[in-house]
This record gives C-alpha cells, sequence and structure tokens, in this order.
C-alpha cells in the first residue's frame, strides 16, 4: 500500500469512528460484498471490444470504399 492509499484509509477510518455500530457493520457487508464481486480485467475489456463494428459488408468492400474515399493534395514544400 502507497502513502496515499494509507492515509486515504486513515482518514476514512476517523470518520467512521462517529459511527454506530450498526452503521459500522452495515458499511464492513457493503465492503465485503464490492470486493467479492468479479472486476472485468483489463485484459478481458480490450478482447471483449474485438467486434464491435459491424457490417453486412465484405472486408474487401470495405477496404475498398476507404481507399476511395482518401483525398490527397500536393503540396510543394520549400526549405
Amino acid at each position: 500500500m502507497n502513502y496515499t492509499d494509507k492515509h486515504i484509509v486513515e482518514v476514512y477510518a476517523g470518520l467512521f469512528e462517529g459511527l454506530s455500530e450498526k452503521a459500522k457493520m452495515e458499511l464492513f457487508d457493503n465492503l465485503s460484498r464490492s470486493l467479492r464481486r468479479e472486476k472485468p480485467g483489463r485484459e478481458k475489456k480490450f478482447f471483449k471490444s474485438f467486434g464491435a463494428f459491424a457490417s453486412d459488408k465484405s472486408a474487401a468492400t470495405i477496404i475498398a470504399e476507404i481507399k476511395r474515399s482518401r483525398k490527397f493534395r500536393k503540396k510543394e514544400i520549400s526549405f
């Protein structure tokens, strides 16, 4: 745990001192549930993004459209 995390924990611990035992138990339950939830990893999110582009066109058609839409301009650069 780094310094910032330790400081945050200490600040919250100070806030919790004024809570009733019932409120502290509720807070503890909520924290426990949040730890048990499966968090999608960065890699899962990355691979889940594949296939996000949906089209009925073939890959060759899409590539041809992209190439046709390109516009080039000739501009001389003098040094």
